[in-house]
C-alpha cells in the first residue's frame, strides 16, 4: 500500500490557508453550526480556527456553511476549495474528490485550480491499495496527476505530482506482473505473454520492466516461440546487463539451445 506519503499537500495548503484567511477575524470563538445565520468574516474565521485545530471534519462543515449563507460572495469560492481540503485532512477523500471537481466545475479558469486538481489527484492516490486488490483507484490517481501535469506543467504542484506519478505507474506495473505471474502458474502462457508485453509496453520505466523481459522469455519458450524469446532476452541483456533476470534468461535460454 502506498502509505510512504509525507503530506505536501498540507505544506501547500498551509500557506495557501493563511493567505485565504487574508482579513478574516479571530470573532466568536464559541459559535458552531446549526444553521445560524451569522456574517460572513465570522463564519469563515470560526472555520479556519477550527482547520488550525485539527477539528477536520467540523471544519469542512463549516466552509459549507459560508458556501450555503453567503453563495454570492468571494469567500464561498474560497470556503469551497479550503472544504475539499479540510476533508482530505479528515481522509474523507470521496467528499474531497467531489468538492475539488465541483470547485473546478465552477470556477475552471481560477488560479487556485492546479490546487484543486492537485488535492483530487492526492485523494486518489491515499485509497491506494496493494498490488493484491482492485487498482481502479491508483489508474484514477494516475489520470489525475496526468491531467494536472498536463494543464499545469509549471505550476508549484507539478515536481510532486510527477513523483506520485511514479509511483502510480510502479504500482500498476506491479498488478500487471502479479496477473501474469499467476497466468504463468496456471500455464495460460499466452495470457501471461499479453500482461507482461503491457508493462514493457506502458510502464517500460519502471522498476518491473527486467522481471517483465524475463517472464516474457520464460512464456515464449513455453509457447515454442523462440525467435520471439530470443528478441526478448536481446532486449533485456541490452538494457539490464547486469541484472540477475538477464542472468536467468541468458542461462534458460542456454538451456533452450535458444541462444544465437
Amino acid at each position: 500500500m502506498l502509505k510512504n506519503f509525507r503530506p505536501a499537500a498540507v505544506l501547500v495548503a498551509a500557506a495557501l490557508a493563511t493567505s485565504l484567511a487574508g482579513c478574516a477575524g479571530k470573532k466568536d470563538k464559541g459559535l458552531d453550526t446549526n444553521y445560524v445565520a451569522r456574517d460572513v468574516n465570522t463564519l469563515y474565521a470560526l472555520a479556519k480556527e477550527r482547520l488550525d485545530n485539527g477539528s477536520y471534519k467540523r471544519a469542512a462543515e463549516l466552509f459549507n456553511e459560508v458556501e450555503r449563507q453567503h453563495p454570492y460572495s468571494v469567500w464561498a469560492r474560497r470556503a469551497q476549495l479550503m472544504g475539499a481540503f479540510s476533508h482530505y485532512m479528515a481522509h474523507n477523500y470521496s467528499d474531497a474528490i467531489n468538492a475539488g471537481q465541483r470547485f473546478l466545475t465552477i470556477y475552471p479558469g481560477n488560479k487556485d485550480a492546479p490546487y484543486a486538481h492537485y488535492l483530487i489527484a492526492m485523494s486518489y492516490y491515499r485509497q491506494i491499495e496493494d498490488v493484491t486488490r482492485d487498482q481502479s483507484i491508483t489508474q484514477d490517481a494516475r489520470d489525475s496527476f496526468s491531467e494536472l501535469l498536463r494543464r499545469y506543467p509549471s505550476s508549484r504542484y507539478a515536481a510532486d505530482a510527477r513523483i506520485k506519478l511514479d509511483l502510480v505507474n510502479d504500482q500498476l506495473a506491479g498488478k500487471e506482473m502479479e496477473v501474469g505471474r499467476f497466468y504463468q502458474g496456471q500455464r495460460q502462457w499466452l495470457a501471461a505473454t499479453m500482461r507482461f508485453r503491457h508493462v514493457i509496453d506502458n510502464y517500460q520505466t519502471t522498476a518491473h520492466a527486467p522481471e517483465a523481459l524475463h517472464r516474457l522469455v520464460e512464456s515464449y519458450l513455453a509457447l515454442g516461440v523462440r525467435d520471439e524469446a530470443l528478441k526478448a532476452a536481446a532486449v533485456l541483456g541490452k538494457n539490464y546487463p547486469d541484472s540477475e533476470w538477464y542472468e536467468r534468461s541468458y542461462a534458460l535460454m542456454q538451456k533452450h539451445g535458444a541462444t544465437s
